[in-house]
This record gives C-alpha cells, structure tokens and sequence, in this order.
C-alpha cells in the first residue's frame, strides 16, 4: 500500500478573498486534497508547518509573462518560468503568444501544455496569437487554439493597429467565448521612442513615447468591443488617460477589463536618469501624476487585476546603450512585495482586497474557478509573511534572466511556501 501524503498547516491566518474575511486556523491536507480546517487539528504521522502569524492564500494568477519557449529558451524557459512563477506566489501563470514560432497554431500550444507538465510547478496557461504571425494582418484559427487549450488571445508585443482586424478578432473571439486581451500602443506615435515623452527623456535626450500612443488605441479598442458586444481586456495600463477612458467605458456599461503591473505603481520616469536599461520597458514608466492614477485606479476599482508583465532578456541584450536594448524586466519574484509596500502599507487597498487583485478578479477575468480555500478541494496555497524584510539578491533569482532593476533593493513582505497538490516548495 502506498503511504498517505499527510500535511497540517497549524496556526496560519487564512485569507478568503472570495468572501471578503480572513481568520486564523490550520488546515489539514491529505495526498494533495484539503480534508479539514479548523482549529487544533491533530493528525497521526502528518508533517506539520507551524505558521503562526503568518498568512495562507490561494495560490496567485499571473494574467501577463512571457516564458520565451520556444525560440528563446537562453532567456526563459517554460520549466524556469513556473518555477520562478512558484518562488513568487503564482501557481498560475499565462504566457504570451510571442514566441519564436509564435504561439498561433495547435502544436505550439501543445508543446507548451506538455512541457507545462512536465515541469510540474507553476500551471502555464497559454495565450494564442490573435493573428498569424501576430502580424496583424489576419486572425488566427481561434477554434482550433481553443480546442488546443488556450485560455485567451492577444498580439501582446504587437498592437492590432488595423481596426477592421481588430473588429474580426473581437467578433471571432466572441463565438468561442474568448477573451481578447489588447497591447494598447500606436506605433505611428511611438516609434523609435525608449521612454515616456515628457521633462526627463528631454533633460536626458532620449527619444520620447507619448502618453497618448497608449490612450488613443485603449479608447479605439473600447468602442470596437463595445461595438462588437465582445470581451476585451487591456494590457498594462500605465497612465492616467487610460485610466480616465476605462474608467468611463466602466460607467458605460461596456464589457472591458484591465490589468497594471508593479512598476508602473512604484517607478517613474524620474528612474531612467541613470540610464540602467532595466527601467527601459513597454509601456514606458511614465510620471508620479500617471503612478498616482493608478493606484486610484486600483483602489476604486477600475483596474481589476495585477499582472507581472515578466519579460527575461540577457545581460549581453540589456548592457547596452538605452536607445539599443529591449524593452522589459523580469517581475515574477518581486511582485507580491512591491504590491504589499506600495498599496498595502501606503493604504490604497487593505490586504484582503490585494489578494484578490492576484486571485479572484484574474480568475474572474480568465473565466477559471473562483480560488476558493475549501475542504475537498486540491490544495492550491501561498504562504507569506507580511513582516518580513529582505534583499532581493541577484544570485538567488531563479528566472533563467535577471533583468530586474529591484536586485539589491529591500523588500517588505515576502512569500514562504507555496503548497500546490502534494508538493511543498520553501521558498
């Protein structure tokens, strides 16, 4: 007979963002499925993990990373990815189509469910190319990627500047339930630009992105989907007049959602005056008056959900003159804590209502299971704690790159342990 996997989390505090509450317990867990909750559980031969203090979660969603496999398995890979995914709280995590080949056919998506797998951390959920080639051009068998197992479309990377294509992928998508999830940017307005256009890139003779490459397509594509009674998601939102826009759409009626990431809520342009190319991202870090309207954002309501935007480059790719790197940081690791700092501590959401910008609205948004902690149901946790400060050293990161600017920065708050069925990963 083979032995029962028996585990007791004793004395956690639990949070249920579902219902809004929070409450201390243990929670017994037996060969990967959560038996009993309560208090002073006490089981023969189980291992117990005492967690006084500290805080129980279901397991984050990352609706925005980009894992790299395939093409660029020196970057990413898929197993590296969700690892790095797990070390940051996420048992779930959605990878973007822009791959090498890009994910717009069932093999790809195959192969990343497979290797998804096979890994056996993180849960990769894939994104399916909106168009071939994500060329913006024409749309994608967006049947057959949902039946291959896709959970959503997107040219993320590309923007679909074409708004009749825009309007076939939003009608397209609509028939198969999908979600179509928008990289809002005006290239005609954008281009050739490395930061946002304002006082800074002018003091420091970089070439400017306007705020409005960003807005004009955020308010495009909000017409098309209201037009189209279609699904649409925004990417990263980064300034205040995409907030306005989306927050107007919201009053509207109009079937929109969106995400931000931690750097557009904890940096500003003001960073890439030491010209370290880890600040260069897209969109751009744009001013404490956008930061400031994001956060609002995030406190009121318009921005549903946190995403990390993870995007692993080379340090022979980034260690070059701004104009000439790629754009994009890595952010898997260091989401949870900067989050927790910069809204948690400073007040714009109480803990309750953040984890459920990790959880329940990502979810929500994916069409998944309401992340429930719950007898009888697979254990799917994230421990952290709150209290804890700590470095975020460069040698430990365990993403295959390690293009963050937060390397050598303290953090506060920090996860511990993730528990995901029968595995146990300390962190």
């Amino acid at each position: 007979m083979i032995p029962k996997s028996k585990l007791t989390l004793a004395g956690g505090i639990i949070i249920d963002p579902v219902n809004k509450n929070q409450y201390q317990s243990d929670i017994y867990i037996e060969d990967g499925i959560i038996k009993k909750i309560g208090k002073n559980i006490k089981v023969k031969d189980a291992k117990i993990i005492a967690i006084k203090d500290k805080y129980i979660a279901p397991g984050f969603i990352d609706l925005h990373a980009h894992l790299r496999e395939p093409g660029r398995e020196d970057e990413e890979t898929i197993k590296t990815g969700a690892y790095a995914a797990l070390a940051g709280g996420f048992t779930k995590v959605c990878c973007m189509p822009n791959t090498e080949p890009p994910i717009d056919n069932e093999g790809v998506v195959k192969f990343i469910l497979q290797e998804s797998a096979r890994a056996g951390y993180a849960l990769v959920l894939p994104i399916g190319a909106a168009t071939k080639g994500r060329r913006g051009e024409e749309i994608s068998e967006i049947g057959n990627l949902v039946n291959a197992g896709i959970v959503a479309v997107s040219d993320d990377g590309n923007p679909i500047s074409n708004p009749f294509v825009m309007r076939r992928v939003l009608e397209y998508s609509k028939i198969f339930n999908q979600l179509v999830i928008s990289h809002c940017e005006v290239k005609t307005l954008s281009a050739n630009g490395v930061m946002n256009e304002g006082i800074v890139s002018t003091r420091l003779g970089l070439r400017g992105i306007p705020d409005i490459a960003e807005s004009a397509m955020v308010y495009e594509h909000i017409l098309l989907a209201d037009y189209t009674k279609s699904q649409l998601h925004v990417a990263h939102v980064s300034t205040k007049k995409s907030v306005e826009i989306i927050r107007w759409a919201k009053q509207q009626g109009i079937d929109i959602t969106c995400e931000t990431c931690p750097h557009y809520f904890s940096l500003t342009d003001e960073a890439c005056s030491t010209f370290d190319t880890n600040y260069k991202v897209n969109p751009p870090l744009r001013t404490k008056t956008d930061v400031e309207a994001i956060k609002e954002a995030l406190a009121d309501g318009t921005i549903d959900a946190l995403a990390t935007d993870h995007a692993p480059h080379l340090a022979s790719e980034k260690e070059v003159e701004f104009d000439l790197a790629p754009f994009g940081m890595i952010g898997l690791e260091t989401a949870f804590s900067l989050g927790y700092e910069e809204l948690v501590m400073k007040r714009y959401l109480d803990l309750i209502d953040y984890i459920a910008k990790l959880t329940v609205e990502p979810a929500r948004i994916l069409k998944l299971e309401p992340p429930l902690i719950t007898i009888g149901k697979p254990a799917n946790l994230v421990i952290f704690d709150t209290k804890i400060k700590w470095i975020y050293p460069k040698e430990s990161i365990h993403s295959k790159s390690q293009n963050s600017p937060f390397i050598g920065k303290e953090l506060k708050g920090k996860v511990l342990r993730v528990v995901m069925g029968e595995q146990l990963f300390e962190f």
